[in-house]
């Protein structure tokens, strides 16, 4: 893809429920909002999609498109790359769905509404846990019973990894460093959160487990915590494990301690003297501080701290209270920097700093449409 251009973008919401909601934004101001719609399932969204797409005059059939890329959570151990869509994947999704039972269902619903309607268009699954498959064994083993990882793969998967590799391939570029020599600790920092250690350009370590609870402290999910807890606070509240675990993933976190899982919420009931709001943002980034040191140790050289995400984007106040008494380890902060950082990829960290702290805005979808289209030309490639 030599020229990346923003076509359209937008989303579906409510699927399924009494009112739905489709918003896409096309470039030069135009937009399309569509409220209080009835949309049934994936299928009918796609379509209603397409009717706004022709309103737009951006497509005006969609067997005009090349190909289609669909972000995937969940590809277990079987997809270490980007993948050409058929039956055998669709079923090894679905197979995976256990893992991911939030996420596959869905990601497959989409494939399967798109196949429905143009059979021989090519789709590409870019699966969020494949960047992560160059992990070595001591990392994503759990020291549990080792039958339950050889008979049901229970083991570190690790998700955000489309994010991580691409901001480590940006920043690689901006600090000319080879890709493949390049050693990076990436922070994808969101109401989801997740560390990363790169080694060499791969993944030898990542925060988030065999699902996303695990790790960071997040908006609404716990993170790391004694497994016990669990059983505790089922006899504590007279819940089952599905609420309990459900309370671990939507109830806490930022929002959990003190009732916000927005990080602009939290700094402004910082500013108005909210201890609660102080406790959460204190205990986030100290999770934070310890996953960069232990990423740090297990990589022995660090090239770059990466900042990623919304929240690790947009807030310098997290980025200062992440870095701030890390000066012995060679990660020196500019806050005059960090405080009005420049568009784009920005260096954030002082001249006397060992290792470059930058702030990389992520691309998914940009990320996702490079890999899908590449998999499509090698597919038309091959078929000449």
């Amino acid at each position: 893809m030599d020229k990346n251009i923003v076509l359209a973008k937008g989303l579906v919401e409510q699927i399924g429920e009494e009112y739905g909601r489709i918003k896409i934004n096309a470039p030069g101001g135009h937009a399309c909002i569509q409220d209080r719609l009835h949309i049934k399932d994936h299928e009918e969204g796609l379509l209603q999609v397409q009717e706004v797409l022709k309103e737009l005059q951006i497509l005006r059939n969609i067997e005009h498109v090349d190909g289609v890329g669909h972000r995937v959570v969940q590809g277990g151990d079987l997809f270490i790359q980007p993948t050409l869509i058929d039956d055998r994947v669709m079923e090894h999704i679905e197979r995976l769905c256990p893992l991911a039972p939030l996420h596959n269902p869905v990601n497959l619903a989409g494939i399967k509404a798109l196949k429905k309607q143009v059979p021989n268009l090519p789709q590409v699954a870019v699966f969020d846990t494949a960047f992560h498959q160059s992990m070595p064994a001591h990392a994503y083993v759990y020291a549990l019973p080792y039958h339950l990882y050889e008979q049901h793969k229970l083991r570190r998967y690790g998700f955000h990894g489309t994010s991580h590799h691409f901001i480590a391939q940006e920043a690689a570029k901006f600090l000319n460093i080879p890709y493949d020599q390049f050693n990076a600790i990436s922070l994808h920092l969101g109401n989801g959160a997740s560390a990363c250690a790169i080694e060499g350009g791969k993944s030898i370590d990542t925060s988030m487990g065999l699902t996303p609870l695990e790790g960071l402290v997040m908006g609404t999910r716990s993170g790391d915590m004694d497994p016990a807890l669990i059983e505790y606070i089922m006899e504590l509240t007279h819940s089952n494990i599905k609420q309990a675990t459900n309370m671990l993933n939507k109830q806490s976190g930022l929002k959990g301690v003190c009732g916000d899982n927005d990080m602009r919420g939290i700094e402004a009931m910082i500013e108005k003297g909210d201890a609660k709001a102080k406790l959460a943002f204190d205990i986030y980034t100290y999770r934070i501080k310890k996953y960069v040191g232990a990423y740090a140790f297990a990589l022995g050289r660090v090239d770059a701290l990466l900042f990623t995400g919304g929240v690790g984007e947009n807030c310098a106040r997290l980025r200062e209270a992440v870095c701030v008494g890390l000066e012995n380890f060679g990660i020196c902060l500019d806050t005059k920097a960090n405080a009005t950082p420049k568009p784009g990829i920005a260096t954030l960290n002082a001249q006397s700093s060992g290792v470059a702290i930058l702030r990389v805005p992520t691309n998914e979808e940009l990320a996702i449409a490079q890999q899908s289209a590449q998999v499509i030309l090698q597919m038309r490639q091959k078929s000449h």
